[in-house]
């Protein structure tokens, strides 16, 4: 059963990022992913690669770290997500672990893990964080942690164990931290596997608490993402960690806003209503263990506040006559869009840029006249050719910029004709 069990986590995470990479469409950079090695203390043997775009936001970038699933590695995470896109767009730093154990899933359940002295996986992933910021610069004020299925249970585990390293998080059909706990060896927990582990808040919180006994500083914000239809991590962990991250930042579990961001998503905040509340969950009607999916990643960053500032410009940026420019500025500069296509026989993913002029906008909508064949669209509403912000992405601070994309069959649009309103 656990092997089953395993091999379900394993195949379900896999085949989502399988296809969430056939349709990502990166802007063309000289930046790669590269192999870091003796990055410091290392009880585990884990790997680390890392993701430097070729433009950062500041002298000090953020640090994002990504987390794989099992059998899973950096590499393929970095393939197979839109994180590093985001960072070519947003200017932070990814760092890519990869688990070298069999089954290459992250410890999650050791005491060794599940303690802020520990010398298991987490002292590994906090020692790479600690080399970018000795050796890349990174601000150690803004660290952030995300990952899917064994990724979004060390997210938890992250934390909980370096409330100190990390400001926030967003795991992705995780568990509770010290849900999975165990001290047989095995790193298995079924019980928590099938959602049977139920406590109250208080408990849950506790062992957060006691993973750094005496830790009286800020605590980490926590978004956490899940399917109604997870059969591998079953569904019932996503209310426990909701449970455990009210509790431990003191607050209500009766949401302070609840909203549905697209079809079949019930998004719920807590201590708070805006895009960055202490803790968020988003809830998936039918879907499985197979997150996350196209656009996902873009409402991950701006929980966790990585898109507040973007790079300064490109010297090598096509001039304001070039294709590729944002089309038809409004007056006075209120907004402009522009088109990026990724296009292959019969088909076409479009990533299109929306900028804030020289004032904040608090909404916006984009005509693309010439889009079609549109099959699906992700942070946007769509009415034909016209689209417009969701809840998430209306702001834009001026000069600042967001990104909304959709998918089509046939020939994908041009970059001219296209207009862009504030509101």
């Amino acid at each position: 059963m656990r092997k089953s069990i395993r091999a379900a986590l394993t195949l379900g995470a896999a085949a989502v990022l399988a296809t969430v990479a056939l349709t990502i469409a990166r802007p063309a950079s000289a930046a790669s992913l590269v192999e870091v090695t003796n990055f410091g203390t290392n009880p585990t043997n884990l790997r680390m690669h890392l993701y430097v775009p070729d433009r950062v936001a500041s002298p000090r970038p953020p640090i994002l770290v990504a987390v794989h699933y099992c059998t899973g590695t950096g590499p393929a995470f970095f393939s197979g997500t839109q994180f590093a896109s985001l960072a070519d767009q947003y200017g932070f730093i990814v760092i890519y672990p990869s688990a070298t154990r069999s089954g290459q899933c992250f410890d999650v359940s050791s005491p060794a893990a599940l303690s802020h002295s520990g010398n298991s996986d987490p002292a590994g992933i906090v020692s790479m964080v600690r080399w970018v910021v000795a050796n890349r610069n990174g601000d150690a004020s803004r660290v952030y942690a995300t990952g899917a299925s064994s990724g979004g249970m060390m997210t938890n585990v992250l934390l909980a164990t370096y409330p100190d390293v990390f400001k926030a998080g967003a795991a992705f059909m995780g568990v509770p931290h010290a849900c999975f706990a165990t001290t047989d060896g095995s790193s298995w927990n079924s019980q928590c596997a099938n959602g049977q582990r139920i406590m109250t808040a208080q408990q849950w919180g506790d062992l957060v608490r006691s993973a750094y006994p005496g830790y009286t500083g800020a605590r980490p914000r926590m978004q956490t993402w899940h399917g109604t239809a997870d059969t591998t991590l079953q569904y019932p962990n996503f209310g426990e960690q909701i449970k455990q991250w009210t509790n431990v930042h003191g607050l209500s579990q009766t949401p302070s806003m609840t909203d549905t961001p697209q079809s079949g998503w019930t998004r719920t905040r807590y201590g708070g209503t805006g895009v960055q509340a202490p803790v968020e969950g988003i809830s998936l009607q039918g879907v499985g263990h197979n997150l996350p999916l196209s656009g996902q990643a873009a409402m991950a960053i701006a929980f966790m506040g990585l898109n507040t500032s973007g790079p300064g410009p490109d010297p090598s940026s096509p001039s304001p006559s070039s294709p590729g420019t944002p089309s038809n500025p409004q007056p006075g500069g209120a907004c402009s869009a522009s088109v990026s296509l990724n296009q292959w026989t019969g088909g076409y993913v479009a990533t299109v840029t929306v900028t804030a002029g020289s004032s904040t906008i608090n909404g916006w909508t984009v005509s693309i006249p010439s889009a079609s064949g549109i099959t699906n669209a992700w942070n946007t509403t769509r009415n034909g050719t016209s689209f417009g912000n969701v809840s998430y992405n209306g702001r834009i601070n001026a000069g600042q910029s967001i990104q909304f994309g959709f998918q089509g069959t046939g020939t994908g649009p041009s970059n001219s004709g296209n207009t862009c309103t504030a509101s």
